[in-house]
């Protein structure tokens, strides 16, 4: 019997890996027909049986799952009727600078993480604002287009991106045999007006602004309809290469010009800080006359080598950064303010405004931050305000027009008790460290508000949680307002009691839904029945614990039951466990008094329970190299000279060692440079290994 027939529970290791990497293609195939094509070559049953069968060895194998595999992109479909394409590299987002001092702060950041002796050069171009896009070209030819998407996933649009005259089909002169090119599609305001010219004389939709309209346009599900839409196309980076384009950033730019993609002509090569801010400060002065939206400078280090070397934290570069134009700012008057609760009990005031538009995009509320930002501005409803949106994107009130406000006005009591039903008292907790009030006035009901659980459900279905395909935060809150999802562990058993009749109405008979969406529903909840530890502790929502600390603990710890037993004990001041979770790089005193909170709660505990009933959580798979300190902890100290500790640090975690920031009987090594103290004693005391620099880079060489 051939291996692709064995019975799951008879395959090898070696099989296994041989029949994921058949099927990961050939359901890849299937997903091109039926969600590009919208011509299947096989059944529905044949197609869930190749799928069931490749979740199975999954489960059987869970270190062997793939980058690739069609179980990551299972309620990751794309909208409409675009299939999915998983990035060969992810596309990450920037850093922002919205001053002056930011932008040379980043610069500063460099510096001292290269440990260089002058700023290096950078780059300097209009941060275009479009929609981001990934071409991919094999032996010259375009083979590929795809959008951002989530960073790790987009969309594929590679019949509609052919209908731009800006990208090249093959490409002019020598290219890498793979080169996956990452730039912006935009549109220009003469092509955008006229846009909105016909759509309003056909009695169809307008678009907002440029970006809006690009993106939608890009998105027709009739590349005939896109063609019809003048998109245009800037170049400013790449994916995976199969070689290098050039030793440098700007080099390498054009490089991609010579092959026949436009880059901007506003692109520079900048010897230092002063020459960036300086290119700055021309691109905002001319950003009106230049026939398309741009939102920003984008900085990136020159060097190619060095980029390398300063990597990436979370999900944007080290090497680059975007400042911002200053926000556009706009007069209108404050009708009311709301209250709104937030998943960790946040009381958040809200402006209600008259509708003003601020930077071609219309404005009907904005934050007003906390009760303290209120009261300091002396913000009263019916004032006429100022509006800005910082960095083009957050609405945000920055002054009130004293002259204009309206006579018996009484200043705003922000409230005590929270909005919802239970008027739960709200209050302003005191910082144990400083003996200072904390800004923000939180909710004390936790579980008990019920504006609370439902930002904590939308949180759970959210896409770096749990991300359900058809669970989006309008569906999440009809089931939550019908009392049918109380909790996490309801979501699970929704098919069930829908199978039972204790759905009234049965999902497939109420408004919006049919037999196909309910059933698609319910096969995108039984997907997620198994899940990643890191997706998992961000989906419990814990206060300070988000979606980089979650990651952090998974690779620490490495599976459920021995973080939740951690988490528990950490809850014990003084206890090894606290101590143990401090040492980890990156990880305070508020994040781990958080966890021991949570866990402290037998409500939260049980409900886990319930919800750990229903899913399974698998241990974090770590894709780092192999080397001689992969799973080892690692602590640094002293005067590094041979590299700067963050430098040290990134390297280490990315050759699969866990970094800590202070010894325990759990290190496996110090590093330690000149003027190395307490921790070089306590490794002395403990008998943990003490490495030179010259010794650690001996090592991971």
């Amino acid at each position: 019997m051939s291996p692709a027939l064995k019975d799951v529970s008879a395959l090898s290791a070696d099989e296994a890996a041989s029949e994921l990497a058949r099927l990961a293609r050939e359901i890849a195939l299937h997903d091109r027909h039926y969600y590009e094509q919208d011509a299947p070559k096989i059944s529905d049953a044949a197609y869930d049986a190749l799928r069931a069968r490749n979740d199975a060895i999954e489960a059987r194998f869970p270190d062997l799952v793939r980058p690739d595999s069609p179980s990551a992109r299972v309620g990751a479909k794309p909208s409409g009727q675009f299939a999915e394409v998983v990035h060969a590299m992810p596309m990450l987002s920037l850093g922002n600078a919205f001053s002056e001092e930011d932008a040379a702060d980043f610069a500063a950041r460099v510096v001292k993480f290269l440990n260089l002796k002058e700023e290096p050069a950078f780059t300097a171009e209009p941060k275009i604002d479009g929609l981001a896009i990934s071409l991919r070209y094999e032996d010259g030819v375009l083979v590929q287009a795809a959008t951002r998407g989530d960073g790790r996933a987009g969309e594929n649009v590679t019949a509609n991106i052919r209908t731009l005259k800006d990208i090249p089909e093959r490409l002019t002169g020598a290219a890498p045999g793979v080169l996956e090119v990452r730039g912006e599609v935009y549109m220009s305001h003469a092509d955008f007006a006229a846009l909105n010219e016909r759509q309003a004389a056909a009695g169809r939709k307008t678009y907002m602004n440029p970006r809006n309209a690009a993106a939608g346009s890009l998105r027709q599900i009739d590349p005939a309809v896109t063609a019809q839409r003048r998109l245009r196309f800037f170049a400013y980076g790449w994916g995976e290469l199969s070689a290098p384009l050039a030793a440098t950033q700007f080099e390498a730019l054009n490089r991609l010009k010579a092959l026949g993609f436009p880059v901007n002509a506003d692109l520079v090569r900048c010897p230092d800080v002063a020459a960036m801010l300086t290119h700055y400060r021309s691109l905002e002065a001319r950003r009106a006359g230049l026939g398309y939206d741009i939102d920003g400078v984008v900085y990136k280090v020159d060097r190619l080598d060095w980029q390398a070397r300063l990597g990436f934290v979370a999900r944007a570069p080290r090497w680059a950064i975007a400042h911002k134009f200053s926000a556009e700012q706009a007069m209108t008057v404050l009708n009311a303010i709301d209250i709104q609760v937030g998943r960790t009990g946040a009381l958040t005031p809200v402006a209600k405004l008259e509708p003003v538009t601020v930077g071609g995009v219309v404005v009907s509320n904005a934050t007003l931050h906390n009760e303290d930002e209120i009261a300091r501005k002396d913000i009263r409803i019916g004032d006429t305000v100022v509006i800005q949106r910082a960095g083009d994107v957050i609405p945000q009130v920055v002054e009130v027009v004293l002259e204009r406000r309206p006579e018996g006005s009484a200043p705003f009591v922000f409230p005590k008790v929270c909005p919802c039903p239970l008027a739960t008292p709200a209050e302003r907790e005191v910082n144990p460290r400083t003996g200072e009030r904390n800004v923000v006035r939180r909710c004390s009901g936790e579980f008990a508000c019920p504006y609370q659980r439902k930002e904590h459900l939308k949180h759970f279905v959210s896409r770096k949680a749990f991300d359900i395909e058809g669970l989006g935060e309008k569906q999440m809150i009809a089931f939550h307002e019908a009392g049918e999802v109380k909790e996490p562990a309801d979501i699970f058993t929704l098919e069930a009691r829908n199978a039972s009749g204790a759905l009234v109405p049965p999902l497939q008979e109420r408004d919006g839904w049919g037999e196909r969406s309910a059933a698609n529903l319910f096969a995108a909840i039984d997907a997620r029945r198994t899940i990643a530890l890191s997706r998992f502790i961000n989906a419990m929502g814990v206060r300070h614990v988000g979606e980089e600390t979650a990651r952090l603990l998974a690779r620490t710890y490495g599976d459920w039951p021995a973080f939740r037993a951690a988490a528990m004990a950490a809850a014990q001041p003084g206890s090894e466990a606290r101590e143990a979770m401090l040492s980890i790089d990156g990880l305070g005193d508020t994040a781990v008094d958080a966890l021991g909170r949570f866990f402290s709660e037998a409500h939260n505990g049980a409900a886990l329970d319930r919800l750990l009933e229903q899913v399974t959580v698998k241990p974090e798979k770590v894709e780092t190299q192999e080397s001689p300190v992969t799973g080892k902890t690692v602590v640094f100290t002293g005067s590094l000279e041979r590299f700067t500790r963050d430098e040290a640090k990134a390297r280490a975690q990315s050759l699969g060692a866990k970094v800590a920031g202070a010894v325990s009987n759990n290190t496996d090594y110090l590093v330690a440079g000149p003027g190395a103290g307490s921790k070089l004693k306590k490794a002395q005391e403990l008998g943990v290994q003490v490495l030179t620099e010259d010794e650690w880079l001996a090592l991971i060489a």
